[in-house]
C-alpha cells in the first residue's frame, strides 16, 4: 500500500503557488535583481518545506512566508559578507541592480496596486544605499504597511530596534529617493513611448540616435563608468555592430532586450537589457544592465540563430522556423515565474566576462539558460536593429 499523502506538503504547494508571484517582486526589492529574487524565492520554499510541520496558523500563510523570505534575504548578504558602503548613483556602479519585466507583474492577482506600483527603478536603486536590515524593514513597514510589532517578530528583534531602523533607512532615503511619493509609482507607457522605443531599435547611426536624446542623456552601464551629454551618446550608440533586439518593458518603462553577434560568429549572444526614461519626447536615460541573466529574466535564451532561435531550454530545443509569442507587457506566452525545486544547476553570467562587448570589445561565449521564449523574431539585415511593435499609491511614511 502507497503511503498516505502528507497534508501540510499538499497545502504548503498549494499554498506557496498562491503567493509565489508576489514573494519573487518582494525578493526582488530587497536584492534589486532577477536572478538574486529567484535564489531567495527558492530557499524560501525549502526553508518552509522543512518547517511545514512547525506551522501553526497563528499568521496567515502569505506572512508566513513574508517572514521567511526576508530572513533569507539577511542570512544571504551575511553569508555574501557584503559591507560595501555605496557611494555616487547605484545606477552608475552597482551590478546588483537589473531590471524586473512588467509581464511578471501583469501575471500576479495577489500583489496589491500599491505594493505592485512600486517597483520604479529609482527607489529600488534608493534602496542599495540601506543596510539590509534597514532594507528590510523599510519594506516590510513603507510598502506593505506592516505594523513594528510584525516586523520585530519577523526579524527577532525588538519593536524599539524596528523604528531605530526605520528612522534610520527613511533619513536615508529622503537624500535619494525620489521626494514626490507618485514618482514612486510605476510610470504609464504611452503610444509616444512606444513610438520612440520603435525609431531607438530600428536606429543603425549617430545622427538618428542624436533625433530620439535629449541634451543631457545619460547612459549607465555598470561596471563601466556613463557616457553623458547628447554627441557622446550618439557616437556610442551609432557604432557599427550586429545587433538583434526585442523591445519589451521593465518597471514600468520602455525597454530593449538586446543581443550582439561579433565577426565571425553565426550567434547572437544575448548581451544587454536597456531601460529608457522618456520625458518630453525625448530618452533622458538609458540604464543598461550588462549579462546574459538579465535577459534571461525575460524568459528570453543566452544565444539565437541568425536564422531563427537557438540554444538549450527547459522543454528541449526550440526549431528556428518557430514563432514565439510576442513579448508584451501583459505576461502572455507560458508561466516566466521561477520554477520551484526545478532541476539542474542555474547558469549565472556575471558582468565582467560580457561588459566588453558593449563598448565594442571580443564578445566572450556564454552558455545557454534554460527557460520558455517570448521574443518574436522579424527578418533583418546584418546591423539593423529590428523590432515589433510593443503592446500596450505606495504608502510611504518619509514625512
Amino acid at each position: 500500500m502507497s503511503d498516505p499523502p502528507d497534508e501540510q506538503a499538499v497545502w504548503l504547494q498549494r499554498a506557496f503557488d498562491e503567493h509565489r508571484r508576489e514573494l519573487h517582486v518582494h525578493c526582488y526589492r530587497l536584492a534589486g535583481n532577477v536572478t538574486d529574487a529567484e535564489d531567495l524565492v527558492q530557499e524560501t520554499f525549502l526553508r518552509a518545506w522543512r518547517a511545514r510541520d512547525r506551522f501553526e496558523g497563528r499568521a496567515s500563510a502569505r506572512t508566513w512566508f513574508y517572514r521567511i523570505a526576508t530572513n533569507v534575504f539577511l542570512d544571504s548578504r551575511k553569508a555574501a559578507g557584503h559591507r560595501t558602503v555605496p557611494y555616487g548613483d547605484p545606477l552608475e556602479w552597482s551590478t546588483e541592480l537589473g531590471p524586473y519585466p512588467d509581464a511578471l507583474l501583469a501575471d500576479d492577482p495577489q500583489t496589491g496596486l500599491a505594493a505592485r506600483e512600486t517597483v520604479e527603478l529609482a527607489v529600488i536603486a534608493a534602496l542599495m544605499y540601506l543596510p539590509p536590515r534597514q532594507r528590510a524593514a523599510f519594506v516590510l513597514r513603507d510598502v506593505y504597511g506592516w505594523t513594528p510589532q510584525e516586523i520585530a517578530a519577523a526579524l527577532d528583534t525588538a519593536v524599539a530596534a524596528v523604528n531605530s531602523l526605520l528612522q534610520r533607512a527613511r533619513h536615508t532615503l529622503r537624500r535619494h529617493a525620489p521626494s514626490d511619493p507618485t514618482d514612486w509609482r510605476r510610470p504609464q507607457l504611452t503610444s509616444e513611448d512606444e513610438e520612440i522605443l520603435r525609431r531607438y531599435a530600428n536606429a543603425k547611426d549617430p545622427e538618428t540616435f542624436r533625433a530620439l536624446l535629449a541634451e543631457d542623456v545619460r547612459i549607465t552601464m555598470p561596471p563601466e563608468p556613463p557616457v553623458v551629454g547628447i554627441d557622446a551618446a550618439a557616437e556610442f550608440l551609432g557604432r557599427p555592430l550586429d545587433w538583434r533586439t526585442f523591445p519589451t518593458s521593465a518597471n514600468g518603462r520602455p525597454a530593449l532586450i538586446n543581443y550582439l553577434r561579433r565577426p565571425g560568429s553565426p550567434h547572437y549572444e544575448a548581451l544587454v537589457v536597456d531601460v529608457l526614461r522618456i520625458e518630453n519626447g525625448k530618452i533622458v536615460e538609458s540604464n543598461a544592465f550588462i549579462g546574459a541573466r538579465h535577459v534571461a529574466a525575460f524568459s528570453m535564451p543566452a544565444t539565437l540563430g541568425t536564422g531563427g532561435v537557438e540554444g538549450q531550454f527547459a522543454g528541449g530545443a526550440v526549431a528556428a522556423d518557430e514563432q514565439p509569442p510576442m513579448l508584451t507587457g501583459s505576461g502572455s506566452g507560458g508561466d516566466p515565474g521561477p520554477q520551484i525545486l526545478a532541476g539542474g544547476a542555474k547558469t549565472r553570467v556575471r558582468n565582467v566576462a560580457e561588459r566588453a562587448a558593449i563598448r565594442g570589445g571580443e564578445l566572450q561565449r556564454v552558455p545557454a539558460l534554460p527557460g520558455d521564449v517570448r521574443g518574436q523574431l522579424v527578418d533583418e539585415e546584418p546591423g539593423q536593429r529590428g523590432c515589433q511593435a510593443l503592446p500596450p499609491d505606495p504608502s510611504s511614511k518619509l514625512t
